[in-house]
């Protein structure tokens, strides 16, 4: 087997695996969106079908939750919209790797560039692109996998639950589980805290776009303190 071959499935398996270390934490997160779905009153068909469709789990939870509590589709589309906004500034992180893959996969990577796959990538930008690319690969299709079967399954497991439990949790536990594993030095904690505060104290407003007045928050102030660094 050639070395270069080799080592491309090296990276491939690495991805794998360090996806499923994310995946474990992400299944309540799932279930919530079985149970969203469930509540809303639409077709668990048509639920479902917002997984292939958005793959982006806090974006389908707030579409669903919005429709299901009697918004109209474009207050829950606009509200959607701005909850995955934060990829917009995934992508931005992630361009110059990409510009050095080819066509196909600066087509299909964004598709996959959910918040786990980014938190395990950013990281590994400094790779060879081939390298990169399949490490990339692997996770993407392991968070699809997992996301695409888990999302279904929630549909029917969620009314089995017992009365009364609650798993909203899920949500705020993934996140600071990826805050975790992406926090390794005192500026993007600073900045971490600091959005937080921010989407706390905007909270209140309309169509949930205090998150993205968060995120654009937050930016900058990180742009401002490697500014600083430097």
């Amino acid at each position: 087997m050639p070395e270069s071959h080799s080592f491309q499935h090296h990276y491939g398996r690495r991805g794998f695996l360090d996806a499923l270390v994310l995946v474990i934490p992400a299944i309540p997160f799932a279930l919530v969106f079985g149970l969203a779905v469930r509540e809303s009153g639409m077709a668990i068909w048509l639920g479902w079908s917002s997984s292939p469709v958005m793959f982006s789990g806090a974006a389908q939870i707030t579409l669903i939750t919005l429709l299901g509590e009697g918004a109209s589709v474009a207050a829950a589309a606009t509200a959607a919209l701005v909850v995955g906004a934060r990829h917009l500034f995934y992508s931005f992180s992630m361009a110059p790797v990409m510009q050095l893959q080819p066509r196909w996969f600066r087509w299909l990577a964004p598709y996959m560039l959910v918040d786990q796959v980014f938190a395990l990538c950013v990281g590994k930008q400094e790779l060879p692109a081939s390298d990169f690319r399949q490490y990339y690969l692997a996770a993407g299709i392991t968070f699809w996998m997992f996301w695409m079967t888990f999302t279904a399954l929630g549909l029917f497991v969620g009314p089995v639950l017992p009365e009364g439990l609650d798993i909203s949790f899920a949500t705020p536990v993934l996140f600071m589980g990826l805050l975790a594993t992406t926090i390794n030095s005192w500026q993007k904690a600073v900045v971490a805290i600091f959005a937080m505060l921010v989407t706390f104290l905007l909270a209140d407003m309309p169509n949930r776009s205090g998150l993205l007045v968060a995120a654009l928050a937050g930016l900058l102030l990180g742009l401002l303190l490697e500014r600083f660094r430097r």
